[in-house]
This record gives C-alpha cells, sequence and structure tokens, in this order.
C-alpha cells in the first residue's frame, strides 16, 4: 500500500480509501491510484484485511439441493450480485435440520459475514439457534425477527394464472402442486385456492409432484383424460404434463390449458411454448445481497416482497 501510494503521489490514507470503495475519494484522484495498482501488481490480502476489520467479505449459501431449476438460478444470481459487491460466495447444501445446524457452525467458524438461506432449507432453520453475529437472509419464509426475509408474492402469481383459466369457462382448474414442506409450493397452492374461492367454484383435490418433469408426467397421466384446466407450481412439472396430455391425445391449448410457474428460459421453447408465471430470480438475488450487506453493516433490512407477472404465450 505504502508503495502505491508513493507511485500515485498520495497518502497511504488514500489509497486505503480506495481500495475500501470510500465515497471520500475524487474521481481523479481515484483513476491515479487505480492505475498505480495495476501498475504495481497491487491485490488486496483479505485474510489481513480480515484481521484488521473482523469481516472476511465473504457470505454464505445455505441450500437444500442444487438440482432444482428455480435452486440453481438462485444460486447464480446470488453469486453474480455478491461479486458485484466485492464479496465472496461460499455454498453449503443441507437435506436436515441437523446439517443447517452444523451449516451455521461451520460459516461462523469460518468467520462468515452472512448467509441466505434458500427456499426448501428455510424450513428446516425455523427454531435453530443461530449463531451470534451471523446476519441472515431467507429466501421465500414466513415472517422470522430472527432474519430478513425476502421473497417472491407466490400467491399473488398463482391467484392471476387460476383467474386466467378460470376466465376460459372450463370450470375448475386442477392444480399440480409442489411438495409438502414447501413454503413456496403452499403459497401457490393458497393463490390457487383464493382464485377458486373468489369465483364461487369448488376446486378439485390438488395433485402434487417433487418439482421434476417426471414427476409431473406420472402424477397427471393417469388423469390425463379428464383434465380440462391445469396450473402447474412450476414450468418442469408442466413440461411433463405436456408430454401426459400429447400421449392421452390430448391437445393443449384445445383439450386442455396449461400454465406453469418461473418462466424458465426454455418455457418458451415447450410444445406448445409454455403460458407460464414470470419470477424474476436475478432481482431476488439481489434483493438478497442487498439486505445481508446491510446487515453486516449492522442496518435494519426491511421484508422484501417482489410480484412476479403472468407471460403469456401459446398453451392458455
Amino acid at each position: 500500500m505504502a508503495d502505491v501510494a508513493a507511485v500515485a503521489g498520495v497518502s497511504a490514507q488514500t489509497v486505503s480509501r480506495v481500495v475500501n470503495d470510500s465515497p471520500r475519494v475524487d474521481p481523479a484522484t481515484r483513476a491515479n491510484v487505480e492505475a498505480a495498482m495495476s501498475q504495481l501488481g497491487y491485490r488486496m490480502h483479505r485474510a489481513a484485511r480480515a484481521l484488521r476489520t473482523g469481516r472476511t467479505d465473504t457470505i454464505g449459501l445455505i441450500v437444500a439441493n442444487l438440482s432444482s431449476v428455480g435452486n440453481s438460478r438462485m444460486l447464480q444470481a446470488l453469486a453474480d450480485h455478491a461479486a458485484e459487491r466485492g464479496f465472496a460466495l461460499t455454498v453449503v447444501t443441507a437435506s436436515g435440520r441437523e446439517a443447517v445446524a452444523d451449516a451455521f457452525a461451520r460459516l461462523s467458524d469460518q468467520g462468515i459475514d452472512g448467509a441466505v438461506i434458500l427456499n426448501e432449507a428455510t424450513a428446516l432453520a425455523r427454531g435453530l439457534d443461530v449463531p451470534p453475529g451471523l446476519a441472515l437472509v431467507v429466501v421465500d419464509s414466513p415472517a422470522d425477527d430472527r432474519f430478513a426475509v425476502v421473497q417472491t408474492d407466490h400467491a399473488a402469481g398463482a391467484r392471476a394464472a387460476t383467474e386466467h383459466l378460470l376466465s376460459l369457462g372450463r370450470g375448475s382448474v386442477h392444480h399440480l402442486g409442489g411438495p409438502v414442506g414447501s413454503f413456496a409450493a403452499a403459497e401457490r397452492e393458497r393463490g390457487w385456492r383464493d382464485a377458486h374461492e373468489a369465483a364461487g367454484i369448488a376446486a378439485p383435490e390438488p395433485i402434487r409432484g417433487d418439482w421434476t418433469s417426471a414427476s409431473g408426467h406420472a402424477v397427471i397421466a393417469p388423469l390425463a383424460g379428464e383434465v380440462t384446466a391445469l396450473f402447474a407450481a412450476n414450468d418442469q412439472m408442466a413440461l411433463g404434463a405436456l408430454r401426459a396430455f400429447a400421449e392421452a391425445g390430448r391437445t393443449v391449448p384445445d383439450d386442455v390449458a396449461v400454465i406453469g410457474f418461473d418462466d424458465v428460459e426454455d418455457a418458451a421453447e415447450y410444445s406448445p411454448p409454455l403460458t407460464t408465471v414470470k419470477q424474476d430470480f436475478d432481482e431476488l438475488g439481489a434483493a438478497a445481497v442487498a439486505s445481508l450487506v446491510t446487515l453486516i453493516g449492522r442496518g435494519e433490512a426491511a421484508p422484501v416482497v417482489l410480484t412476479p407477472h403472468l407471460v403469456p404465450r401459446a398453451s392458455a
């Protein structure tokens, strides 16, 4: 740092302010210091900085699994937005309560500044003791005073999808729901039920899959001949349902109208292109990282609820 200061003709304190992205440096001076850093090959020593500041500039992600498209897209969004803010990301998979408790301990032992708990893992974290000083943000969870919460308004998105299907005049809408214990699945089912109640139409019993297209195919195949409208809790299960309908000789949308949820990148390439509810994974990731950085800085992070919207295509 002293060498950089000498080459740039500034004080070591000014170099420190540039390294720490302080606003108290004018643009010309910052550019001069950054040029000196580049010339000398200066790199910040994170371990030494952590000893001085008590922060590692590393955040954690606790996730039950990365096999679902939603979780993998959230991982990408979190990694991108953490990097933009100068944070590294450590990922821990945890499939049970003991595993989540162990993840808390491991992240705390590593000096991680804070962590994001994602989707299915949030249910596993409820009631567990949180290590002192570990800031936590949960994505998709009921309100909890110990955490900052960031979520999509799943119920609103599901309600919009179901209302669209009900408006087609085909009677009640079947629901291909996600697994029991998933907050997102429960909220999407709630929105589906609310739309039926508002319309004065009895909702049929939901059918459950496990988020995969294979499960969507397996549970819809026996019912393919009687369903006229289907709201699937995610696009992968909707894809499996489309296959089941095709095998039963039912055409979409003429015989059956289908809507999914998420708007994955391939949804527009399904046959037919899938009408779906778009939730913005990049915006969710940005909000989660922003909330966590606020907590790490000892600020207060207000709950964030993002509103999804219906994306009309050819399937409904």
